[in-house]
């Protein structure tokens, strides 16, 4: 069986922040979500769990970073293609978050972009050409 990870986010404001990801192509599961948090789907193994700041408290003792201001995390979600990372960017500047916080990437075997969602978060969104990675790596030994 693969593992699962599940990303868990504090949010501000968890309708606006469920739709965003809604926006950017994740799927509310029900089964998880109720009016303090929403599971939100990417795939069969990658889950986010927006959570309000009061249902975040509750599994830790430390103070909420604001993530506009300061950086924990850095998330990063693979696609499938050059057009497919543009095209996550862009829904997520559609709805209502910030395109490229960081620089653009771009080694021709690999291109990232990333983008800022309504609470701050950064996420960046990567393609990579493996075997073209591959060569390359081998190349430099």
């Amino acid at each position: 069986m693969s593992k699962l990870i599940f990303v868990n986010l504090p949010v501000t404001d968890l309708a606006p922040a469920t739709a965003f990801y809604q926006a950017i192509g994740a799927a509310k599961n029900p089964q998880f979500s109720d009016d303090t948090a929403s599971c939100m789907v990417f795939s069969d193994t990658i889950h986010v769990m927006l959570l309000t700041h009061d249902k975040f408290r509750q599994f830790t003792p430390k103070k909420i970073a604001d993530a506009k201001t300061s950086s924990e995390v850095l998330i990063c979600l693979s696609a499938d293609s050059r057009d497919a990372v543009d095209d996550i960017v862009g829904k997520a500047s559609g709805a209502g978050g910030s395109a490229d916080p960081g620089p653009k990437q771009d080694f021709g075997f690999m291109y990232g972009r990333s983008f800022e969602d309504l609470d701050g978060h950064i996420w960046e969104v990567m393609w990579m050409d493996v075997e073209a990675a591959t060569k390359a790596a081998t190349a430099g030994a």
